[in-house]
């Protein structure tokens, strides 16, 4: 419990992706435990200062090993729910959910709200479902447009809605873009960055604001510093980088390749990924610097792993 949070006015969600119950759907029976690490999400709402538990969701296909609630993200009416590990190999919007034939291919479920009842709205699988994506490993959402990363897909298909089916790069990842018109979700879009690398795990951190996507690919190996740098380069091993793509209309395109101002072997940069409005923020965890405080010195190694976060306006 914990293993994921979002929050939206007075609503809060939490990922519970261990949680055991064979229930499915809302407000099943919590008592039998015979579905490990099937998962689990919770919602609280607050009325004043008091907080209560509203919703307990379960995917509508519940099986062990599926890690419903490792991500999870809300919007106002509507809750997204990442399960990584969820086995059916259909594709696209509420397919065929009984079909165990891609281990580990992922799902996301969307959860929507009328006055304080939640009910399931759709399911989610990419369009080129296939064994150990691990489709859902993040997801975000904004309005009426949800994001899900896959941070295991294999294509190695560069940029925007490229060939799915190109297995060259295993684990380079993607993202997947669905839109809402009414009560019904359609994918939008197929995302990879311009130059995919093996191992890249792209889609392993994704953030979402209105037109703005950034994805994170914290084993990208450049050793390109700042923005728009040789994308080609693999001199950095797991350096890490950040994409930023925009949406035009319906089209969207990559409008900036993201890397840290002191890249580095090992830095994991873009492991977590932010954006808000103009401002972007992309977390290293493994950078090594020994500053302390805003703008200290990027070149000092002298504490491995202790970790960095970079703001970008």
């Amino acid at each position: 419990f914990g293993a994921s949070v979002g929050i939206s006015g007075d609503t809060l969600v939490v990922g519970a992706d261990g949680e055991a119950s064979n229930s499915t759907g809302v407000d099943g029976s919590q008592t039998d435990n015979s579905a490990p690490s099937s998962g689990a999400a919770y919602v609280f709402v607050r009325s004043g200062t008091v907080w209560t538990q509203q919703a307990y969701l379960k995917a509508s296909n519940t099986a062990a090993d599926d890690y419903f609630g490792f991500s999870v993200a809300i919007s106002g009416e509507t809750v997204l729910v990442g399960a990584h590990g969820e086995d059916s190999n259909t594709t696209g919007v509420n397919g065929n959910q009984a079909s165990n034939g891609a281990n580990g291919s992922g799902a996301a479920y969307v959860f929507v709200r009328s006055g304080t009842t939640w009910s399931q709205q759709a399911y989610l699988k990419a369009s080129n479902a296939e064994t150990s994506d691990q489709f859902g490993h993040s997801v975000t959402i904004s309005g009426e447009t949800v994001v899900v990363g896959a941070s295991t897909e294999d294509s190695g298909s560069g940029g925007v809605n490229g060939n799915e089916a190109d297995n060259g790069q295993g684990d380079s990842g993607a993202a997947y873009v669905f839109v809402r018109s009414g009560a019904t979700w359609s994918q939008q879009a197929y995302l990879k960055p311009a130059t995919t690398g093996y191992g890249d795990n792209f889609g392993l951190a994704i953030a979402l604001s209105g037109d703005l996507l950034v994805v994170g690919a914290y084993q990208e190996d450049s050793d390109a510093v700042g923005l728009g740098g040789d994308q080609d380069d693999e001199n950095e091993a797991d350096s890490g980088a950040a994409y930023l793509f925009v949406r035009n209309g319906t089209t969207w395109s990559q409008e900036a390749y993201v890397k840290p101002s002191n890249t580095s072997f090992l830095d994991h940069f873009g492991y977590s990924v932010g954006i808000s409005d103009s401002a972007l923020v992309v977390g290293a965890l493994d950078e090594d610097s020994s500053a302390t405080g805003v703008n200290g010195n990027h070149a000092d190694n002298g504490a491995g792993g202790s970790g960095a976060a970079y703001v970008y306006r």
